[in-house]
């Protein structure tokens, strides 16, 4: 039951992700697929120096900024010479930040002026710096927008597409792959008809993998797959010579390090090949070297590959870690599937997996979708945050419990905060009050949620046991009533233990059910943290409560938990 994977060094990262599209957005209009125009938008210059000094205080190592790279729209840019897009393959007004139009440019939408877009985002970097944070921006390298043309790409660069030989279905030295003969067909998506009309001759593969030139409304219908020298119609491998594409993506990569950034999260990097991220991160690293990569990943048989030979630092724990807390914070799930979790996915390298309960991606946990109560996140961010080394994830909202309610246009009524559509917040607008940042629009029950999270961030940050320490799995000496009053279903309790601090970490998933019961300790892990179970310990609560508890350690542990409730005891002689 011993996790002995540790990781010297301070792993413990705590990235705070903004969708940066609606984090500053004051506009309260909210029209059902707005404009831009009409609902607004949030800019570069709206996360202040009094925003990124509350995100310190929150605790936040890194900050994700989602959304920045140019993407599909259907706001008109012309006039600062950025082609137009057919909304017949733009998803929502504002478009999926997801759909990358060039990618050596910054989304104009961001921009106070637009003609001097990349450098408001370049003072964002070194705004964030200042303040003792890093920057994580998006990479994304399975697909780009049906009309990816880059504008402003330096001379030397050729464009993808540029060189295709757009007669074959696939080619090495080919970017993208192609049904000729066929022309593309868009999905019927609500659109109004437009003068910029796409004419896609011959069809590219969609960005999900479809060999179809007319993808159904529900694909990926708005993005072309990148060649990476997988060929999607026989099945080989083929990457000697290196693929055209490799050298392409290595390109951009260090293009956007030159502008100072930190990190990359790697959007469904599982699509692309694993040899490419061994060769792509290898390079990267020869010239910035501190640089971290993170993988979107959704395929745990890949986990080890994607780690070991492809590169990257971290990778998401979405099949897994995510899946079984929310199994138990909506009342279904079981604490056993957590011991599985780690023992049969991430065990051995569990200071790679990158933990969280919100994303872009995921519902709200405050939505009706989800637990529909933000303060059952107290157990699974808790134990998200402490189970092991290696960092976890907040999207930002979550720590004042944004619930994400009705339609906004293209994103409908799903528990989602939208991407896709030109929004405003309500609950977060009381936290940014009008560019304060300091939260005086927000009710006692959000303050005190948000208190909750900066307090977890600063017990991770102030913890040796937390960042560096072993871990010890004790439902294997506690369930099938080996304890009393412990049920292994809703409880779950470990150790963390270094030579300099040692943690008993008890967590009560259950949405109702007050447990009192013992844990128990063996002897064995008691020499092991150089503790005498014959001796009388002091177990003290060092985050939620102001337990304090005295027992001699071979007689176990004696803990009242309420529901949805924690206990994090530092035990000492």
């Amino acid at each position: 039951m011993n996790t002995t994977s540790v990781v010297p060094v301070m792993d413990k990262l705590i990235i705070y992700q903004i969708f940066t599209r609606l984090f500053g957005n004051q506009n309260t209009t909210n029209r059902s697929y707005g404009s831009r125009d009409e609902n607004g938008v949030g800019k570069f210059n709206d996360i202040n120096d009094e925003a990124l000094r509350s995100i310190k205080r929150l605790g936040a190592s890194h900050i994700w900024y989602t959304g920045i790279l140019e993407h599909a729209t259907q706001t008109d840019y012309s006039a600062y010479g950025i082609q137009p897009d057919d909304p017949a393959v733009v998803k929502g007004r504002a478009g999926s930040p997801y759909a990358v139009k060039d990618y050596y440019d910054v989304d104009p939408d961001l921009a106070v002026n637009v003609p001097d877009r990349m450098a408001e985002f370049e003072a964002l970097v070194e705004r964030t710096h200042v303040h003792g944070l890093k920057v994580i921006i998006d990479f994304v390298p399975n697909h780009v927008a049906r009309q990816y043309r880059s504008d402003v790409k330096p001379d030397s660069v050729i464009d993808l597409g540029q060189n295709d030989d757009t007669s074959v279905r696939f080619s090495i030295n080919n970017n993208f792959y192609y049904l000729p003969g066929e022309t593309f067909v868009a999905p019927e998506n609500g659109e109004e008809s437009s003068s910029v009309r796409l004419h896609e001759f011959p069809a590219k593969i969609t960005g999900s993998g479809s060999l179809t030139a007319a993808p159904d409304i529900n694909d990926w219908y708005e993005t072309v797959k990148l060649n990476y020298g997988f060929n999607v119609f026989d099945g080989s491998l083929n990457f000697n010579p290196i693929p055209a594409t490799w050298h392409q993506m290595l390109d951009i990569l260090l293009f956007w390090c030159g502008k100072g950034i930190d990190g990359f999260r790697c959007d469904m990097a599982h699509l692309v090949p694993v040899e490419f991220w061994h060769w792509a991160i290898a390079r990267v690293r020869q010239q910035y070297p501190g640089l971290i990569f993170i993988a979107e990943i959704y395929d745990p048989g890949l986990y080890r590959p994607f780690i070991f030979e492809g590169g990257f630092d971290y990778l998401y724990d979405k099949v897994g870690l995510y899946d079984s807390l929310r199994a138990l914070m909506e009342g279904h799930g079981s604490c056993y599937d957590l011991t599985r979790v780690w023992q049969q996915q991430s065990g051995d390298y569990a200071q790679h997996m990158l933990r969280f309960l919100e994303t872009h991606d995921e519902q709200r946990i405050a939505s009706r979708f989800f637990a529909n109560d933000p303060w059952a996140a107290i157990p699974a961010m808790t134990l998200s945050a402490t189970m092991h080394t290696g960092p976890y994830l907040l999207y930002f909202g979550q720590e004042i419990g944004v619930r994400a309610e009705g339609s906004e246009g293209f994103s409908g009524d799903d528990g989602r905060t939208t991407i896709f559509d030109y929004w405003g917040l309500p609950e977060w607008q009381g936290w940014i009050n009008h560019g304060r940042y300091d939260g005086l629009g927000l009710s006692d029950n959000q303050q005190r949620l948000r208190a909750f999270y900066q307090q977890l961030n600063y017990l991770v940050n102030g913890s040796d046991a937390i960042q560096n320490g072993y871990f010890y799995d004790l439902q294997y000496v506690n369930d099938n009533g080996q304890s009393a009053g412990y049920d292994a279903h809703q409880l779950y309790s470990y150790l963390r233990y270094t030579d300099r601090q040692k943690l008993l970490i008890v967590c009560n998933f259950s949405n109702h059910n007050t447990y009192e019961t013992t844990i128990n300790i063996p002897a064995a892990v008691f020499s092991l943290m150089g503790l005498d179970p014959n001796r009388t310990l002091h177990f003290t609560d060092l985050f939620l409560t102001t337990t304090t508890i005295e027992t001699v350690g071979k007689a176990g542990v004696p803990v009242l938990l309420s529901p949805q409730s924690v206990l994090v005891l530092e035990i000492k002689p």
